[in-house]
């Protein structure tokens, strides 16, 4: 048997998992790591919490991409699956729960930290070198195939690469595009990138007392905005909770429909919040009428106090439906009320002016998927490259869906690339 040397650049949740496979069937491996620690930007997933897989069916997580990554993801997805992720920290005796939403995190008080020193654990113990501080500047072929990498103007040999080296969001973690300019040079073609699960920026920019204020289950949703100030088609929405910035809005719902405002950039999108997902405009005004009629003497600010919304956002939702809280019941009228009504199921709480690339969780765009094998990760250009991660255009919803498709596509690269590194 004739070992030939894998490396592994990236030690993320696609890089860690490459190597561990890799090494696991019997090749050399070596992971890269330009930070001083392995899974910098697992840390930060889920507010540190990691939210590390959705507990659906496979077929039903492949579904939440969009169709040409759903249909690239299929291979990995089926052979790398949310339950084998779960059985490699649990074998460690990590304990997992599943939230109402599908949603898989450690137990508390275990935490992010804990994911990455377990999946650490598991990569030392089959044998991966890590180097870390250890930047890679270069990919060096020769006649089509992969010869080596540059570190520091030294060439370390391979004859099988993979490159998991995320995408360019939080760069402090060291995701700083790096792997799209080489395999540009490479030939391999880079999808426009844009922001996906990134904060939404807003103009004018929340009060600074609403900084932190979050509302719970409640819809945002993404029109477009014209330029007389009209609003137009919806562009996305998503469910969840909203948490307003000094910036402008996240949390889910934001996350959830920054893609599709970030792709109709330069076009205006505005965005307003549905308190009132499960009832029609006609059962609010309904009810707001026979709240009013029952308690006439009351003022209008008390009107909203079941409303799901903080107290100190009661008085700037009257007055953006041009109300005054301190008038009495008995003083709405029926456009009164049908505006508040409209108000409360379509809440405008600004322009967007921008979706920050470098905040994004994930970034949409990447190496275009037709240019890579999906039943091994190869690279249909250089032979003995693999690539993996988020460096491919694929970009899922928040939910844990990306961290999966992380994980099953590291898989399956180190697969690939230990079955013919191994002879």
């Amino acid at each position: 048997m004739v070992k030939r040397d894998v490396i592994v650049v990236g030690g993320g949740a696609a890089g860690m998992l490459a190597a561990w496979r890799a090494a696991s069937l019997g090749a050399s491996v070596t992971l890269l790591e330009k930070k001083n620690r392995l899974g910098t930007k697992i840390l930060i997933s889920g507010g540190g919490k990691c939210n590390l897989t959705h507990a659906g069916e496979m077929e039903e997580i492949r579904r939440q991409f969009r169709s040409n990554e759903a249909s690239f993801l299929k291979p990995s997805f089926y052979r790398f699956t949310n339950d084998d992720f779960l059985e490699l920290l649990t074998s460690e005796g990590l304990k997992v729960y599943t939230r109402p939403d599908g949603r898989i995190f450690p137990v508390p008080p275990t935490d992010a930290k804990d994911v990455v020193e377990v999946l650490e654990r598991q990569v030392r113990s089959v044998g991966v070198k890590i180097r870390l501080d250890c930047p890679v500047e270069k990919i060096l072929i020769e006649d089509g195939a992969v010869t080596s990498v540059q570190v520091n103007g030294k060439a370390l040999p391979c004859t099988r690469l993979i490159v998991a080296v995320g995408g360019s969001s939080f760069p402090g973690t060291g995701c700083t595009g790096d792997g799209w300019k080489w395999l540009t040079e490479l030939g391999h073609t880079i999808v426009k990138l844009t922001a996906a699960l990134a904060p939404l920026y807003l103009d004018p920019t929340p009060p600074e007392e609403w900084s932190g204020v979050a509302l719970r289950d409640c819809v945002l949703r993404a029109r477009k905005l014209h330029p007389d100030g009209s609003t137009g088609k919806e562009r996305m929405h998503w469910r969840g909770d909203l948490l307003f910035t000094h910036k402008g809005v996240s949390g889910p719902t934001a996350l959830g429909v920054s893609r599709e405002v970030a792709e109709a950039l330069p076009e205006d999108s505005t965005v307003e919040v549905d308190l009132y997902p499960d009832e029609s405009f006609e059962q609010v005004a309904t009810r707001l009428r026979v709240q009013a009629q029952q308690n006439s003497k009351r003022t209008l600010l008390w009107l909203v106090e079941d409303a799901p919304l903080p107290e100190r956002l009661r008085k700037p939702l009257l007055e953006s439906a041009r109300l005054d809280p301190a008038a009495k019941c008995a003083q709405l009228n029926a456009k009164d009320r049908n505006r508040l009504a409209s108000t409360l199921k379509g809440w405008q709480v600004g322009r967007v002016r921008a979706v920050p690339l470098e905040r994004g969780e994930v970034v949409a765009g990447g190496v275009a998927l037709d240019e890579v094998d999906s039943k091994t990760m190869a690279s249909k250009k250089i032979k003995g490259l693999y690539l993996c991660g988020e460096v491919l255009d694929i970009a899922g919803p928040v939910g844990g869906y990306n961290l999966q498709a992380a994980w099953s596509t590291g898989v399956v690269a180190g697969d690939s690339a230990a079955k013919d590194a191994v002879e």
